[in-house]
């Protein structure tokens, strides 16, 4: 069976007025979604050469409020140009890094958050030790520690690691601690952090948004935390996740569930971009084997 694409779910359809055959794009409208957002999310996955404005399907403006969006067809109406961007999306899986350089990473990040910072579920064991059902990951991910270092991405980081040697990626500001199924799908991008909206959590899947937790804002007490993740790297998460699910038909969702005996490579080859997910599977778990050049 193919890979689902992203656009199987979808109920909301982004069109340009002057070219209603085409969908530009379009998402799921998950509880908390305002008008305002959809035009926020536009300008990740458009690039406009003048302002726009939305209509609906009833030739009625939609205002940029904060009103619910509603599921239905909308028309892009502009003087310029709407092009959409060819934005190289960075993929990930759930593969869990393990290895001598991430292990400050995951104390660190276990110690200042001690629930998962989506849902509030506490560790209730953690002062024995006890994570079970509970994941750190990399907001930024580390199988692309190259870019963040060519990007200069370490000048977001103020609190990096004690060891110089397991790079400014591992800092407990570039992690995050979740139960394991919201981080399944975080990875996969079915749901994102939008720090430009009070934190608000974004689910863009229904099985995601299951978890009746789309619209949420992060903790009060998180935020204030002084070893929060910071704003820039849950911002490229945020954008990614955009472009993964609403520009154009969506990008395929990878196959992450293997059954014990599976022939877990075969799979993955015969799967949705085979390439880039080896590339990631490889790089992950090089970039968590401590650097002893």
């Amino acid at each position: 069976m193919p890979p689902l694409n992203r656009s199987h779910w979808r109920d909301a359809y982004i069109y340009a007025s002057d070219d209603r055959s085409t969908m530009l794009g379009g998402l799921w409208v998950a509880e908390g979604l305002t008008n305002a957002n959809l035009y926020c999310m536009l300008q990740i996955f458009c690039l406009f050469t003048d302002t726009f404005d939305l209509y609906d399907s009833c030739e009625q403006l939609v205002e940029r409020d904060g009103k619910p969006l509603k599921p239905g067809d909308y028309y892009i109406v502009t003087a310029g140009s709407i092009t959409v961007t060819d934005e190289v999306t960075q993929i990930r899986t759930p593969s869990l890094p393990s290895g001598t350089r991430v292990a400050s990473f995951t104390d660190a990040v276990r110690q200042r958050d001690r629930r998962c910072v989506i849902t509030g579920r506490q560790a209730l064991l953690a002062h024995l030790g006890g994570w079970d059902t509970f994941e750190t990951t990399h907001i930024f991910p580390l199988a692309y520690e190259q870019k963040w270092l060519d990007s200069n991405y370490s000048d977001w980081i103020t609190i990096p690691p004690a060891k110089e040697s397991d790079g400014t990626i591992n800092s407990v500001q570039n992690g995050i601690l979740l139960g394991s199924n919201i981080r399944c799908f975080f990875d996969a991008y079915k749901l994102a952090i939008d720090p430009d909206d009070n934190y608000k959590i974004v689910c863009f899947a229904p099985d995601a948004g299951d978890f009746k937790i789309s619209g949420r804002h992060l903790d009060q007490t998180f935020l204030d935390n002084p070893h929060r993740p910071v704003d820039q790297v849950l911002r490229w998460h945020f954008r990614q996740a955009v472009l993964v699910n609403m520009r154009g038909a969506g990008e395929a969702c990878l196959e992450a569930d293997f059954p014990p005996g599976s022939d877990m490579i075969g799979e993955i080859m015969r799967g949705a971009k085979a390439a880039e997910r080896m590339e990631f599977e490889l790089f992950t778990r090089f970039n968590a084997i401590e650097n002893r050049t």
